[in-house]
């Protein structure tokens, strides 16, 4: 379970590392920080009940035009 203090540090943590991150909140019982490094982008939800799902995109280096949408 993890605690305020911990999220904290965990941010901290981010902001040491130069990892760009913003807070938000998509489910009602969730915390999300998502938070973007090169080639990659992370949604860590942090629940009320104290558990952390984390999800990832990986990018697949390959740059697109207008075409791809």
């Amino acid at each position: 379970m993890m605690e305020l203090k911990e999220f904290i540090t965990f941010l901290n943590k981010l902001e040491q590392n130069n990892i760009y991150y913003k807070l938000s909140k998509v489910r009602s019982e969730a915390i999300m920080v998502e938070a973007a490094i090169p080639g990659q982008r992370w949604e860590i939800e942090f629940l009320k009940d104290g558990k952390v799902e984390i999800e990832k995109f990986l990018s697949d280096k390959d740059i697109y035009d207008e075409k791809e949408f």
